[in-house]
């Protein structure tokens, strides 16, 4: 009688484990938190400073990942969509309406962040660029 109910905790407590497992994650590689290392003519000091950085851990849903941004002062949200060959598309950024003592980074950043349409990932760092050759380098949060 003991091995059995043994053996059906242990499926049941297996049955748990695998059906609270957080958000399925098709890409590891992008889906991830990333902070922003460089861009523009901000230092990292002023980068880490503002705990700047994006979250793409959202469940991946018809190819686009809901995301989401941080640049010291108000939350941004966005949709991604990373293709194939390096192809970016942002779309439908936006944000919390608080008004902060400096602005400069997160107003550079909206600015810029939807005009990025390719990336690449070396290592740990995630490289988004625009047509011009303007680019912003992100390291994941769990390797810094």
């Amino acid at each position: 009688m003991k091995k059995i109910i043994i053996s059906f905790l242990s499926i049941l407590v297996l049955g748990i484990m695998i059906n609270c497992s957080s958000a399925h994650i098709e890409n590891p590689h992008i889906q991830r938190e990333w902070m922003l290392v460089s861009f523009e003519n901000f230092s990292r000091d002023q980068l880490v400073a503002s705990k700047a950085g994006i979250n793409l851990t959202a469940e991946k849903e018809n190819g686009k990942i809901r995301g989401g941004a941080f640049m010291g002062c108000n939350r941004i949200f966005f949709t991604s969509e990373f293709k194939n060959k390096g192809e970016l598309k942002i779309s439908g950024a936006g944000s919390t309406m608080m008004a902060c003592k400096n602005m400069d980074l997160e107003t550079a950043f909206v600015k810029s962040f939807e005009k990025m349409k390719k990336y690449s990932v070396e290592g740990h760092f995630l490289t988004l660029s625009d047509e011009k050759g303007n680019t912003m380098k992100f390291v994941a949060a769990d390797w810094d």
